[in-house]
């Protein structure tokens, strides 16, 4: 299979994309995180997008730009759940069909939403939605497909909450972003290249599905142990071979946190902040508890990525509990 050329948007398209999607996507609040830490967090909260997650943006602004001809034969795309729900609430306001390919392991809340939203469900092994998201497509499928990660238009829709992270707080130091497939780190890095280019963007990462790591370590994009846990939104087998050359590029590194730290972090933002905030959402403020490994930043933004988690792992996680 050729590995697919892919481009960071440009700083013109993430603000055309920040016009495109006003009125569907929300402008989250950046507040100040008040905890003893090695550095002053701030909490970028896309988990209060009406969906729960940043995808919403991304989701947008692909089908926004998007002929009307090719979304009247439907859109699907792969999905562990936050992106599913992105581009079902999306075709549902454009009244268009809606298919998602999720993996076996999937949240049931995450697969109630989509199914709420209007989509159509088919689940597959991971192994197979692995190769929905490598390959680009999936047999017998028409229409649309949105590709949660590797689109240049998503990017730039989530670019969007870097012009935001930079409006609210100009004098920002780093940006931590949690690290699914790379799309939410490239496009935020992107925007802040010309908006704020000495902020560095962070890459973080939960310890069972380290797959940036790995392929830093190495030098090229590789696989790495995986192993699913309560942190479903993020992680996976490898770096997506069109994604390498950019988050090696953009990026300034990955921290790794374990999933005790996560939970903490969860637990933490829900009793200092009330803020709820799925696995994923926490891996930045686990990561800014650890410490930025360098630079010594004043000012770190932790985005919280999604509020998408399961009562029970969240009731656990309050106990003192990791799912």
């Amino acid at each position: 299979m050729t590995t697919p050329t892919l481009d960071a948007p440009t700083p013109r398209e993430i603000r055309d994309a920040a016009d495109r999607v006003q009125g569907l996507a929300v402008r989250t609040p950046l507040v100040r995180l008040h905890v003893d830490a090695p550095v002053e967090i701030w909490l970028k909260l896309e988990n209060l997008q009406p969906i729960g997650s940043f995808k919403l943006r991304g989701a947008a602004n692909a089908m926004l730009t998007t002929p009307r001809s090719m979304l009247d034969r439907g859109v699907y795309t792969a999905s562990a759940g936050n992106m599913a729900q992105g581009v079902a609430w999306v075709a549902r306001e454009l009244d268009v069909p809606c298919t998602v390919i999720v993996p076996d392991h999937a949240p049931a809340t995450k697969l109630a939403a989509i199914e709420r939203l209007g989509a159509r469900v088919v689940k597959v092994p991971f192994e197979r939605w692995w190769r929905v998201l490598q390959e680009h497509e999936y047999p017998g499928m028409d229409g649309l497909f949105v590709h949660p990660v590797s689109d240049r238009r998503v990017m730039a829709g989530n670019g969007t909450v870097g012009l935001e992270i930079v409006a609210d707080l100009p004098e920002v130091d780093a940006v931590l972003v949690p690290f699914g497939g790379g799309g939410l780190s490239v496009g935020i890095a992107a925007a802040l290249r010309t908006a704020r280019p000495w902020a560095r963007v962070w890459a973080c990462e939960v310890e069972t599905a380290a797959p940036l790591r790995a392929s830093l370590a190495a030098g090229e994009a590789t696989t790495c142990d995986y192993v699913p846990s309560f942190v479903d939104g993020i992680g996976g087998r490898s770096v997506l071979a069109e994604m390498w050359p950019l988050v090696r590029t953009l990026l300034a590194g990955s921290i790794t946190v374990t999933l005790a730290e996560v939970a903490a972090a969860v637990k933490l933002l829900a009793e200092r902040a009330r803020v709820v905030a799925e696995g994923a959402g926490a891996a930045a403020v686990a990561a800014a508890l650890r410490g930025v490994p360098d630079g010594a930043p004043k000012r770190v933004v932790c985005v919280v990525s999604g509020g998408n988690i399961d009562a029970d792992k969240l009731g656990r996680i309050l106990s003192g509990g990791v799912p």
